[in-house]
């Protein structure tokens, strides 16, 4: 097919979105040439509890990237009612898309969990999972597991990734800890969690 775009996907709950959402995503733009990233935050988690109103977290992810033209935020999930899934969203986005190669980026704690996700054949067959490999991960492992998934159908592409000592848990200890984020997170979002009072007890 021609003029097939390239389309990468940040999924995650975001809670909150941080600076190392923002430099996994350049990451992969850059070394797939990818024409837009999509951050899609989750609605309503089957694998997590107690996270933040989905609308917050899709504030905060627009505040994040409303400022990088190749960034885009999704509503698809957020907008959805009942429980989300991945296979349930790429089946919306290829028929609405069918130009559209999509590549659904993640870390590799996820590469290894994917099979407990819904029907993960069938996100194997609609897009290219991006898996980031960081310095304290077994690439070895990876690769293996990597293989172990393409027995099933799964297309992976392995993006080199800074190891960067930061997570959405950790942030939200600081802000309960009154410690500061903005070293972690863009300042827009640092002033919106104060602003609403996000995150004063842990969720």
């Amino acid at each position: 097919m021609k003029n097939v775009k390239k389309v990468g996907i940040m999924g995650g709950t975001f809670n909150p979105i941080h600076n190392g959402h923002l430099t996994l995503a350049q990451c992969a733009q850059k070394q797939i040439g990818l024409d837009k990233v999509l951050f899609m935050p989750s609605g309503i988690s089957y694998m997590k509890k107690n996270v933040l109103d989905p609308q917050k977290r899709a504030d905060m992810v627009h505040l994040a990237i409303k400022d990088n033209p190749d960034f885009e935020l999704s509503l698809i999930e957020v907008q959805k009612s009942g429980n989300t899934y991945t296979c349930e969203t790429l089946e919306i986005l290829t028929s609405n898309n069918p130009d559209t190669q999509y590549y659904f980026i993640m870390g590799a704690d996820s590469l290894f969990q994917i099979e407990q996700w819904r029907y993960p054949e069938r996100i194997f067959s609609l897009c290219t999972l991006v898996c980031a490999v960081r310095d304290d991960y077994d690439f070895d492992a990876i690769q293996e597991k990597g293989r172990s998934l393409s027995q099933l159908g799964a297309d992976i592409m392995y993006l080199n990734m800074p190891k960067i000592e930061i997570s959405s848990s950790d942030i939200r200890k600081k802000v309960m800890n009154k410690l500061p984020i903005v070293e972690y997170v863009p300042l827009k979002v640092a002033e919106y969690i104060k602003e609403e009072c996000l995150y004063h007890e842990e969720n």
